[in-house]
C-alpha cells in the first residue's frame, strides 16, 4: 500500500505536542535526545507517532493491531506525525516510507527501541569499573523486541550531537541521530536490519559546529587500510580450546619452561607473489615450526587494528580489533585456537602508552581532549609524535582496562606485554625541565598511570589467573613484576633490558678486549632475582641500522656463527625465561625490515662433511635449546629464586671463561641433599682459543654426561670440546665438593646434566 492510497489524516488534536524547540533542535542536527520527540508516545486517546525521515515523500505507519495510517508532515524538513488511537505504549508497529520515483520501503523505526545501555553500565563507566565493557559499547548484532539489527553505542560526553552512517543510510547523518544516556556522555541508538559485515562510522557534531566522521573506539572489526571504516561483526567461532584453558590456569608459569618467539605476523614469511599470509595459513605454518622449534609461546607484536604498516603496530587505532589485514576477527580466534592446539601459547603485544594523531580515530575524538591529556606537557609524546591517554579520567580507564580483558577473554590469548611503561611512569619521560609537570607531591611519577597498571595486572590475574602479562620497562623502578599489595605494579614478568644491554654489549667485543668487559657478562646476577625476568633478544636489537644478531658478532663468518651460537647457549641456561625475535634462530643476515619476508632461503644451504651447516646449524642449536631446556627444571623451575643458582667460576676474565649451576627445587622427601635435584651445569669459553684440561667443580659425584655443545660438528663446529660422558674426580674445586677436567670448545658453550642412566 502506498502514502498516495490513503486518507490524510489531520495532525494530532490531543497528547503532547512536538516542541518547536525540538524540532528545530532536531532539522539542525542539534537535538541530543531524539527519543523524546521521535516514536511513538501517549496521548489521551492512544499514542501519537513521529517519525524522522528527511527527503521522504510520504509515510504510513503500520500498527501491529489495527489499520494503517498516513501520517501528516508537520515539518518539511521531513518530520512525519500521526495519531494511532486507542494504540498503547510502547507500541509494536513498522514504517513504509515513499521516496518518489526512488521506491517505497519498508522501515523498522528505530526510535521505537528502548536503549540498550542500562542504568548500571553507565555507573560503573563512570567510575571506571565496567570489566566487560565492549559487551555495552560498540556495535552488537542482536534481537531487540522481536526485530535483527544493531545496537550502536558511543561515548562522546561533549558532542552536541551524534548519528551512525553506514552503507544502511547511504552514509547520510540526518537519518539515524543518537540520544545521550543522561549525564554519561554514552551515545545510543539501535538500527534495525543492521547486521554482520556492515561498514559504519559515528558522525559527531563538535560545539563550534564542524562535524567529524569518526571510526568506532569499540569497533570489533576493520576495513583493509587505508579504508578507515568499522565493521559490524558478529563472531560465529567455536573455540575447541577449552582443555588447553585450564591447563593453562593450573599452570604457574613462574616455575614453568617458557621460551618466547616473537613474531611480526606481516614479515615472518609471505605467499606467493609475496602475498601475506592468511590467519589460518599462519595458524598452520607459524604454529607447526613453532613445536618443531621447541618454542612454548608465541609473541606477537601487535595485532590491534593499525592504519600504519611502519608503526609494526604500535600506532594503534583500533584496540578491539584485530587487523584485517590477514583475515576477520573470527579467522583472527581460529588462529588462537590452531595454536592451542599444537600446545604453543600465544602472547600480544599491548601499546596503552600512547596513540596516533589521526583526526579519524581518537584524537580529539568529540572535539576535544577526550582520551587523550589537553595539556601538551601530559598529552603529546616528545618522542614519537603521538598522544597520551590520561590515565585520570575514569572513562579512559576504563577504556583501557576493558581493552585488555577483552583479547584475554574473547580471544583466549595467553597473556599481554605491555609496549613502552616507562614512558607511562614518568611525566618527565623524554622532557626537558619546564616541559612537564609534576604529580601532586612535586614529583616525577605518574601516579594515575601506576594506579592504571595496578588494576589492570589485579584485574587480568583474577579474572584469569593462567595469563600472563609482561612490562617492557627500561628503568630500575622497583617492584614492577612483584604484587600488588606488597607495592609493586603487579606484572608477571618484567623485560629485563639491561642484561640485554650488558650481554650484547659484551658479544660485541673482540674477544681479545673482552676481558675488559667481563662485568657485563656476570653484572645481571647482582639482581637476576629482584624481578621475574624475561631475557629479551627482541625486535628492538634488529632494526634502525643496529643490524641482525650475526652481524653484531665479531671474526671470520665461522667466530660470527660460533659467537651466536655461544651466546643462545649462555642465554637458555642463564636465570630469566627466553625470548627471540624471528629470524634470529637461524641467523638471519639482513636487518629485519616490516615490508618483507624473513630470509628463509638462507636454509637452503646444501652441507656435507668438508662444508659444515652454517645457518641451519644455527637453527639447530636454538632448537635443542629450547627441548633440551624443557626436559630440566633445574633450568626453569626456579628461575627467579637464588637458590637455584650459584656460580662455580664468575671472574675468568683472562681466559673468557664462566661457569655456573642451576638447579630445580627440593623434593620434599630429601630436603637435605642435592641428589634430588634436578641439576645444569653451563660452562662457556667465550674466546676463539680451545681449552683442555679445565677443571670445572660439580655439585656432586656419579657420572655426568654433556647434554650440548654449540662446537658440536652437526651445529657448524669445530667439535672440539667434551661430550659424551663425564666422571668427576674427588678433587674439591670451586667450592664444590668435586670436580672434572672439561675441554671447553673455543667460542662454545657446554651443559653438563648427571648422568642418571649410566652404568
Amino acid at each position: 500500500m502506498s502514502p498516495k492510497d490513503l486518507p490524510r489524516k489531520a495532525p494530532p488534536s490531543a497528547g503532547p505536542e512536538a516542541s518547536p524547540a525540538d524540532v528545530a533542535a532536531l532539522v539542525a542536527r542539534d537535538l541530543a535526545d531524539p527519543h523524546r520527540l521521535l516514536g511513538a508516545h501517549p496521548t489521551k486517546d492512544g499514542a501519537v507517532v513521529r517519525v524522522w525521515r528527511p527527503d521522504a515523500y510520504g509515510v504510513v505507519v503500520h500498527p501491529e493491531s489495527g489499520d494503517p495510517v498516513e501520517a501528516e508532515r508537520i515539518d518539511d524538513a521531513g518530520l512525519f506525525q500521526v495519531e494511532v488511537p486507542g494504540a498503547e505504549v510502547p507500541l509494536r508497529y513498522g514504517l513504509e516510507v515513499d521516496y518518489g520515483q526512488h521506491g517505497t520501503f519498508p522501515v523498522d523505526d528505530p526510535y521505537r527501541h528502548a536503549p540498550t545501555v542500562g542504568d548500571l553500565d553507565l555507573h560503573l563507566m563512570g567510575e571506571g569499573r565496567h570489566e566487560a565493557l565492549w559487551e555495552r559499547l560498540g556495535a552488537h548484532v542482536r534481537e531487540l523486541d522481536g526485530v535483527r539489527g544493531t545496537s550502536f553505542a558511543v561515548w562522546a560526553p561533549n558532542a552536541r550531537s551524534v548519528s551512525v552512517v553506514g552503507e544502511f543510510n547511504g552514509w547520510d547523518g540526518r537519518l539515524h541521530p543518537m540520544r545521550t544516556l543522561g549525564a554519561s556522555g554514552v551515545w545510543e541508538l539501535f538500527v534495525p536490519g543492521v547486521g554482520d559485515g556492515q561498514p559504519y562510522k559515528y558522525e559527531l557534531r563538535t560545539q563550534d559546529g564542524t562535524l567529524k566522521l569518526n571510526a568506532d573506539p569499540f569497533a570489533f572489526q576493520t576495513l583493509v587500510p587505508p579504508e578507515t571504516d568499522s565493521v559490524v561483526h558478529e563472531t560465529a567461532h567455536v573455540w575447541q580450546d577449552d582443555d588447553w584453558v585450564a591447563r593453562r590456569n593450573a599452570t604457574d608459569h613462574l616455575a614453568a619452561p617458557m621460551s618466547v618467539y616473537e613474531v611480526h605476523l606481516p614479515s615472518w614469511r609471505r605467499g606467493d607473489g609475496d602475498a601475506l599470509l592468511s590467519y589460518a595459513e599462519l595458524g598452520e605454518q607459524l604454529g607447526d615450526y613453532a613445536v618443531e622449534m621447541g618454542f612454548t609461546h608465541v609473541e606477537l607484536l601487535p595485532v590491534m587494528g593499525h592504519p600504519f604498516p611502519g608503526s609494526w603496530g604500535y600506532q594503534v587505532t583500533s584496540y578491539f580489533a584485530p587487523t584485517p589485514r590477514h583475515g576477520s576477527p573470527d579467522d583472527f580466534r581460529a588462529f588462537v585456537d590452531a595454536l592451542h592446539a599444537r600446545g604453543v601459547g600465544v602472547l600480544l603485544d599491548w601499546v596503552p602508552a600512547h596513540f596516533p594523531r589521526d583526526s579519524w580515530a581518537l584524537a580529539q575524538f568529540d572535539g576535544t581532549a577526550l582520551y587523550e591529556h589537553a595539556d601538551p606537557r601530559r598529552g603529546s609524546h616528545p618522542d614519537w609524535g603521538t598522544l597520551i591517554f590520561n590515565f585520570g579520567r575514569n572513562e579512559v580507564r576504563n577504556f583501557l582496562l576493558a581493552s585488555a580483558l577483552f583479547w584475554v577473554d574473547e580471544f583466549h590469548v595467553d597473556g599481554l606485554r605491555v609496549d613502552a611503561v616507562a614512558s607511562m611512569l614518568y611525566l618527565d619521560y623524554s622532557r626537558e625541565e619546564g616541559q612537564w609537570v609534576p604529580n601532586e607531591h612535586g614529583g616525577r611519577e605518574d601516579l594515575e598511570a601506576v594506579a592504571f597498571l595496578k588494576e589492570m595486572n589485579e584485574v587480568v590475574y583474577a579474572r584469569e589467573p593462567g595469563t600472563i602479562t609482561a612490562a617492557e620497562e627500561s628503568t630500575s623502578w622497583p617492584g614492577v613484576s612483584r604484587p600488588t599489595y606488597t607495592g609493586g605494579l603487579g606484572f608477571g614478568f618484567k623485560w629485563n633490558m639491561g642484561w640485554m644491554h650488558d650481554t650484547l654489549e659484551y658479544f660485541q667485543q673482540d674477544p681479545i678486549n673482552r676481558r675488559y668487559h667481563h662485568h657485563s657478562l656476570t653484572f645481571a646476577l647482582h639482581y637476576a632475582f629482584s624481578e621475574n625476568f624475561v631475557l629479551p633478544l627482541s625486535h628492538d636489537e634488529v632494526v634502525h641500522g643496529k643490524g641482525s644478531l650475526i652481524e653484531k658478532m665479531p671474526g671470520d663468518r665461522w667466530q660470527q656463527l660460533a659467537n651466536l651460537r655461544a651466546l643462545y647457549g649462555f642465554m637458555w641456561a642463564h636465570p630469566g625465561k627466553n625470548l627471540l625475535f624471528m629470524g634470529q634462530e637461524f641467523a638471519q643476515e639482513r636487518e629485519w625490515s616490516h615490508e618483507r619476508s624473513l630470509d628463509w632461503h638462507l636454509l637452503d644451504e646444501q652441507h656435507d662433511d668438508t662444508t659444515p651447516p652454517t645457518h641451519s646449524g644455527v637453527q639447530s642449536v636454538v632448537r635443542d635449546l629450547n627441548h633440551v631446556m624443557a626436559e630440566h627444571p633445574a633450568l626453569w623451575q626456579r628461575d627467579n629464586d637464588a637458590d637455584g643458582f650459584w656460580w662455580l667460576e664468575p671472574n675468568d676474565a683472562e681466559n673468557n671463561v664462566v661457569a655456573f649451576a642451576r638447579a630445580g627445587a627440593v623434593e620434599p622427601s630429601d630436603p637435605a641433599t642435592l641428589e634430588s635435584r634436578d641439576l645444569v651445569i653451563c660452562v662457556a669459553n667465550l674466546s676463539p682459543v680451545p681449552r683442555e684440561g679445565y677443571r670445572v667443580g660439580l655439585p656432586r659425584g656419579g657420572p655426568w654426561r654433556v647434554a650440548v655443545n654449540t662446537d658440536a660438528a652437526g651445529y657448524g663446529g669445530s667439535d672440539a670440546g667434551s661430550a659424551g660422558r663425564v666422571d668427576p674426580d674427588d678433587v674439591p674445586w670451586h667450592g664444590q665438593p668435586c670436580s672434572a677436567e672439561l675441554a671447553l670448545p673455543p667460542l662454545g658453550v657446554l651443559w653438563l646434566v648427571p648422568d642418571a642412566g649410566a652404568a
